[in-house]
């Protein structure tokens, strides 16, 4: 009888234990976020990185009823951002903006401090979106075909222009560098402010971005489209044709983006988080503005994301040993 007693007596401290261990996550989560929540990312201000993060930012806020602050850790091909985010406490309220940069990192950096797939705990699928090959406005460069000449006649006086490498913009470059079979000169920058400057001073002649950031300056004339990089043509501009129909059948690029957070991370929390993102990006108000950005709103669940990211680990690891690309 004693024994069945210190028997019993065992098992419910083990079940009471297992039970308090449960209940600080379940708080944690309905209690869920009690102070501001930062989204870090490896861009400065005014790319789509950037303005997507922002965007989220204020629907999560205005949902979920505290500030999300969006972080810019720019530099290093996004390896400052992730190992923030890799050594933040797994508590919510340090997440990362994951991109295509990140899954091209584990081939194009020597090491990482981090491990890309455990130290993270995914959250969810964000957005999509394509890229544009561009000039300044008074370029006489016109096609893919001019730039290809360009660079046979007169290589010295072709620099192509993206931004931080390692990322979708800076590959993107790589790859058509590594698809024409010509030298050119590759330039990047910090942030796309800098690069439509330099585009505009004649500093680069052909600048690689992400369509959002420089929608406006196309549309208005203060930049030129010369091709789009994804499969089919951009809706916004119909007369400008992608690079696969104007010569390079196997350049197709586009880039996505995503929402992770410290590995051991709570699953409940992951889980609100998850809800609140795909509830704010299928928002009709927020779903417009991505349109307005050239970025089309994805969403899905932690284990999408988690598949997107090992997949792309795989592609942009192909991309990088293709273009010949020197390891950092």
């Amino acid at each position: 009888m004693h024994q069945m007693a210190r028997n019993f007596g065992t098992g419910a401290i083990a079940v009471a234990a297992a039970l308090a261990s449960a209940f600080p996550i379940v708080a944690t989560a309905q209690d869920y976020p009690s102070r501001p929540v930062r989204i870090v990312l490896g861009f400065a201000p005014g790319g789509v990185a950037d303005l997507t993060s922002r965007l989220l930012a204020q629907s999560l806020g205005e949902r979920m009823g505290q500030p999300f602050l969006v972080d810019n850790r720019p530099g290093a091909g996004g390896i400052i951002a992730a190992e923030t985010v890799a050594k933040a406490a797994p508590d919510g309220y340090t997440l990362l903006l994951v991109t295509n940069g990140n899954a091209a990192a584990v081939t194009l950096m020597k090491s990482l401090p981090y491990d890309p797939v455990k130290d993270f705990a995914m959250v969810a699928p964000l957005a999509s979106f394509d890229l544009v090959i561009l000039t300044g406005k008074n370029s006489q460069i016109n096609s893919i075909k001019d730039i290809l000449n360009l660079a046979r006649t007169a290589p010295q006086k072709l620099n192509l222009g993206s931004i931080n490498i390692g990322s979708t913009q800076h590959l993107a470059t790589e790859l058509f560098r590594a698809q024409a079979g010509v030298p050119m000169n590759s330039v990047t920058y910090k942030g796309t402010p800098a690069l439509v400057a330099a585009l505009q001073g004649d500093e680069v002649q052909v600048g690689f971005e992400v369509l959002g950031p420089v929608l406006t300056q196309i549309t208005g004339g203060a930049l030129r489209a010369v091709v789009v990089t994804g499969a089919k043509r951009f809706e916004a501009l119909p007369n400008v044709p992608t690079a696969l129909e104007s010569g390079m059948p196997q350049y197709n690029v586009s880039g996505w983006n995503g929402v992770a957070a410290p590995g051991r991370t709570p699953r409940p929390i992951i889980n609100r988080l998850n809800a609140e993102i795909n509830a704010a990006i299928a928002r009709p108000e927020i779903r417009k503005r991505m349109a307005e950005l050239a970025v089309t709103p994805t969403g899905g669940t932690p284990e999408d994301m988690t598949k997107l990211l090992v997949s792309e680990i795989r592609r942009w690891g192909d991309v990088v040993t293709q273009a010949k690309i020197e390891r950092q």
